[in-house]
């Protein structure tokens, strides 16, 4: 139990118990995760896999570990496989109360030998994986290295070194996690399709792992004495190069706003190199001959008629049962919502929600229309794999990629055809993914004859020519960047050849049939995959801020708490090493830091329209920048709305500090009862009298301490003091389960 400071306060277990706390309140994120691949049912096999045998298999892998689960508490799963594979999985799953604390795990085996191929658990003892970690980065790889060895008897396997890029902030409610990547070697080539992941606690506890479980024992692989050589193989990649100009677009995840530049970008459609046969690897597989470079090609030369003026709800609606008719005594159609508002790129559109309902669930999805047009903006056919997850799937007789392209822009002309004069034929040809069946053709934008990345129509369709995405996304842009002055082609050339280098990996031949793994040169340019050569400087530029400040912020007593707010985008400084931590902070900054303690914030905007959006403050409107922080605090009652305005700018002080940290342990209510506290500061006079309460929980639950027997509440707060408490804040948030899940 927590030492209490002071005689007479109540324990923060103790007022959770009395219910004077105030409601929590939880939310779930704007999200569109990409959706789980359909389970097809096994209802017989040659060999029947029981419970038994996959509990063998995991405690052998995990002995003693799990010992406090007895094997009654193991469900397992029914067997499945997923559409277009023979490989047959098993699932087990389970789930109990430890301590108090809920702890479940997930583990997938496979093939004949029960490989485990995933797992995936929540202990009870996360805790021990706050901040600061029992365990570094060096050593939990250490770790994981080692679990690759002694567990899963992995030995060739190397760290794959990359930075990685976060749209969000980690909480500090959150134990700490290092995930790592590793690629397996063959002959000390990096084999491109064959990773493990590993995750591990703070606390050095292995809790996640997943690998690719593909039958590569039985592959085939090109021998290394037989490569030709890298200078030769980077030679004949510059002498072959030529770089075209680009419009790129790219949105600011913080506020929306749209960005276009011009950029310079390689032209061919070259993939690699074959590192033994020197032929070209491109998207339809390898080639003797150097692809030629498509010409821009529009899908119409003329403008086409809207399919529709004037489309309405009622319209949406008949539109959206016609196109999602299905024919299965089984399921039934569902429409179960409809809306009008803006999408994500600011265009007025009409989307509706379905569902395929059956008797034992269901699977949902959505449909965009433009309002002014009538044309689909976004659409997804779900019929495919729900058919065939009820056993109805259907013999389909294939098409020829050509005849697919020819079918795409069909459905193009039928659904919107009012877009089709400002895109072009698809430049980079086909993608078909043969263990699902499926063609994709993306139609690029062109703009004064530029094409355009970022903006482009896809389609989708089933290898028999079936429409299974249609997904439009035309960028409303006011003004196009000046061609008239940008660098030449030639130097543009010359740069990026400069900045060329290739990388030697195995790599599956996709468009063949064989099990064979050929030696492939990759290009590589500035090593980062995220670069592009500005046209207009002719500096290299990324969409992602790669220039992470790996400086350190020094403090005598601070330095751990503010570097580890750093690292988690917590806190946000230009330059750590000149950065004064003894500085005050203002209300501004604080409750940012406290609410990125407590609760995750993703860079995405909500544009206009397509939420009913509060405003709380009269100078904090929903293009503020502290606007999604300011708003989740009042709602979250850290913050009232008692005054019009909110002064960000205000220095923070250690009295409102309390204030602000007791609302957010949901206390408020108790800390209304400022009677029953004994507080011996020879500064109390200082205090609010409103506000003695909340200095008295803030003093007994460790948050905020005396100095001689002193509170001083009206000390402004610095940024190391801020740092130190708020963490203090952050483990009475997690011990009491009281994690905000925004």
């Amino acid at each position: 139990m927590k030492k209490v400071n002071r005689t007479g306060v109540l324990t923060l277990s103790t007022l959770l118990s009395f219910g004077v706390l105030a409601p929590t309140v939880s939310a779930t994120t704007n999200e569109n995760p990409e959706e789980e691949q359909m389970k097809i049912e096994i209802l017989s096999a040659e060999k029947v896999v029981t419970k038994d045998d996959l509990l063998k298999k995991f405690r052998d892998v995990f002995p003693e570990r799990f010992d406090f689960l007895s094997d009654s508490e193991f469900h397992m799963s029914g067997s499945h496989r997923y559409p277009d594979e023979d490989i047959i999985r098993h699932e087990l799953n389970f789930h109990k109360q430890v301590g108090g604390k809920d702890v479940h795990g997930n583990i997938a085996f496979v093939g004949e030998d029960l490989d485990i191929e995933h797992f995936y658990y929540s202990p009870a003892n996360e805790a021990e994986a706050l901040f600061p970690a029992k365990v570094s980065e060096e050593e939990a790889k250490e770790l994981a290295l080692t679990f690759l060895d002694e567990k899963l008897n992995e030995t060739n396997f190397k760290v794959e070194e990359g930075r990685n890029y976060y749209y969000s902030n980690q909480t500090l409610t959150e134990p700490i996690r290092y995930s790592f990547s590793f690629v397996r070697l063959k002959n000390d080539v990096p084999v491109s399709d064959q990773r493990i992941h590993v995750e591990v606690l703070g606390n050095g506890d292995i809790v996640q792992f997943s690998r690719h479980s593909d039958g590569e024992e039985s592959s085939s692989y090109d021998e290394v004495t037989n490569v030709l050589s890298e200078q030769k193989v980077l030679d004949k990649l510059k002498e072959n190069l030529s770089v075209n100009l680009r419009y790129q677009i790219w949105s600011d995840p913080q506020n929306g706003d749209r960005q276009v530049q011009l950029v310079y970008q390689p032209l061919n459609d070259v993939q690699g190199i074959d590192a033994v046969t020197g032929k070209w690897l491109t998207q339809d597989g390898f080639t003797k001959e150097l692809p030629e470079n498509k010409e821009v090609t529009p899908i119409t030369e003329e403008a086409l008629e809207p399919r529709q003026v004037d489309f309405t709800v009622e319209d949406a609606e008949a539109t959206a049962k016609e196109l999602l008719a299905i024919d299965s005594e089984n399921m039934t159609l569902r429409i179960q919502g409809i809306e009008e508002r803006k999408n994500h790129l600011g265009k007025e559109i009409i989307s509706v929600h379905y569902m395929y309902e059956y008797r034992n669930g269901g699977h949902g999805a959505g449909l965009e229309f433009d309002r002014d047009t009538g044309a689909i903006l976004q659409y997804r056919d779900i019929q495919r794999d729900v058919l065939r997850e009820q056993g109805e799937d259907a013999d389909e007789e294939e098409i020829s990629k050509e005849a697919a392209r020819d079918q795409a822009v069909e459905y193009l002309k039928e659904y919107a055809p009012s877009y089709l004069d400002d895109y072009a034929m698809p430049v980079n040809g086909v993608q078909y993914d043969e263990e699902r069946d499926t063609y994709r053709f993306a139609f690029p934008r062109v703009v004064d004859g530029v094409l355009v990345n970022g903006d482009h129509i896809s389609v989708q369709l089933s290898g028999a020519g079936e429409l299974l995405e249609l997904n439009v996304r035309n960028h409303s842009i006011e003004e196009w960047p000046s061609k008239e002055e940008v660098l030449s082609e030639e130097e543009a050339l010359e740069t990026i050849k400069s900045e060329l280098s290739i990388d030697l990996q195995y790599m599956q031949d996709r468009q063949s049939d064989e099990n064979h793994y050929n030696l492939v040169y990759t290009p590589a340019i500035n090593d980062n995959p995220s670069s592009f050569l500005n046209a207009n400087t002719g500096e290299w530029d990324s969409q992602f801020d790669d220039e992470t400040d790996d400086g350190k912020i020094s403090h005598p007593w601070a330095e751990k708490e503010l570097n580890y707010l750093l690292r988690a985008n917590i806190l946000d400084v230009e330059d750590a090493e000149a950065f004064d931590a003894d500085q005050s902070i203002t209300k501004g900054e604080a409750i940012e830091v406290i609410m990125k303690s407590l609760t995750r914030f993703y860079q995405q905007h909500y544009p206009e329209g397509q939420e009913n959006l509060s405003q709380s403050f009269e100078n904090i409107d929903p293009d503020h920048p502290l606007y999604q922080v300011i708003e989740r605090s009042v709602t979250m009652g850290i913050l009232d709305e008692e005054k019009d305005t909110f002064d960000t700018d205000e220095p923070m002080t250690r009295e409102q500090l309390a204030v602000w940290y007791v609302r957010a342990l949901g206390l408020e209510k108790a800390a209304e009862f400022s009677g029953i506290y004994q507080l011996d500061f020879k500064d109390l006079d200082k205090v609010e009298e409103e506000n003695t309460g909340y200095v008295a929980l803030a003093d007994s639950l460790g948050l905020l301490t005396d100095n001689h027997g002193r509170f001083y509440p009206d000390q402004e707060v610095t940024y190391a003091q801020l740092a130190v408490s708020n963490i203090r804040l952050a483990h009475e948030a997690y011990e009491e389960d009281m994690r905000m899940r925004y």
